[in-house]
């Protein structure tokens, strides 16, 4: 036949051309198409040797995508770092995306880190796993037990006889924030929405003086908090007591900082043997790991 062209794809199978564009498209546009359209589509593309990578790709469950923003990747080193290790270990190859969905299907299988996983996407059965929590049902997922890490560092709080605490968070709206204060508000903490910058010696003097013993904080809060205390002469933890949800910036002054450990290379690796899973079986689940407690030594009993 020569070059095969989509107008050659839709006259065998029997369909529009509109419809073979849609297919070989990946139904960005989330047209509404019957399930035997498109398998007779796609499998006509294969018969006649369409050069679409796409059609052509053999699923040979060795390469597996991951796709996010240009900033994700920056962001989340660690997890990527555990992304690669363990994709070494099972002995696949890796494929980062960051243009159009459609590109995914390169892949046997793709990762989604941030961004959520499209709805056209899911709705081809392609195998996907989303690093970090993500409230659709049917997409598989890796996180860490946030809102129970969280509940462990108010229950030692309480334990110590802490009553009075404030919890400082970013005012962003993230599936990891809303988790670490559901699990906080297990605990008596007043919840304090700030970006760090309305933070100052006088702000934390008038919580201490109005019976505050601790404070619990954000890792990206955690700077401006000790900076605030710093200046208002506040002692840790005899004064004020400190925990950060997470662990503090490495090559922080001063007593270890308590709170709880972040398996960020740990996810990475859990999410790409779930994908294997899913690939192989079709079959997914949702994971959360446990975050070890730091016990630190910012903690201490209320005189």
């Amino acid at each position: 036949m020569g070059r095969v062209r989509q107008a050659d794809i839709a006259r065998v199978a029997g369909v529009s051309q509109a419809t073979v564009s849609v297919v070989l498209g990946g139904n960005r546009t989330g047209v509404r198409l019957a399930e035997s359209t498109r398998l007779r589509v796609l499998e006509t593309a294969r018969r006649l040797g369409y050069a679409d990578p796409l059609v052509k790709r053999p699923v040979c469950h060795d390469l597996f995508g991951i796709c996010a923003a240009g900033p994700a990747f920056e962001a989340h080193q660690p997890v990527l770092a555990g992304v690669e290790a363990e994709a070494a270990a099972l002995g696949k190859d890796l494929i980062m995306f960051t243009g159009p969905v459609r590109r995914t299907r390169l892949a046997d299988g793709c990762l989604f880190l941030g961004d959520p996983v499209p709805g056209d996407l899911l709705a081809t059965g392609f195998p996907v796993v989303h690093i970090g929590r993500c409230t659709d049902g049917r997409v598989p997922f890796v996180d860490v037990d946030h809102a129970a890490a969280s509940a462990e560092v108010l229950a030692r709080l309480a334990r110590a006889g802490h009553r009075r605490v404030r919890y400082l968070r970013r005012p962003d709206d993230t599936a990891a924030a809303r988790e670490r204060e559901r699990g906080v508000r297990t605990g008596t903490a007043l919840v304090v929405r700030t970006d760090g910058t309305d933070l100052d010696a006088a702000v934390v003097r008038a919580w201490l003086g109005d019976g505050v013993t601790a404070l619990v904080v954000e890792e990206a809060l955690f700077a401006a908090t000790r900076r605030a205390l710093a200046t208002a002469g506040a002692a840790v933890p005899g004064e004020v007591s400190l925990a950060v949800l997470g662990r503090p910036p490495d090559g922080t002054a001063g007593p270890e900082v308590s709170g709880f450990e972040v398996p960020r290379r740990a996810v990475g690796r859990a999410a790409v043997r779930l994908l294997a899973s899913v690939v192989d079986t079709g079959a997914g689940e949702r994971r959360l790991l446990t975050c070890p407690p730091v016990p630190g030594e910012t903690i201490a009993p209320v005189a």
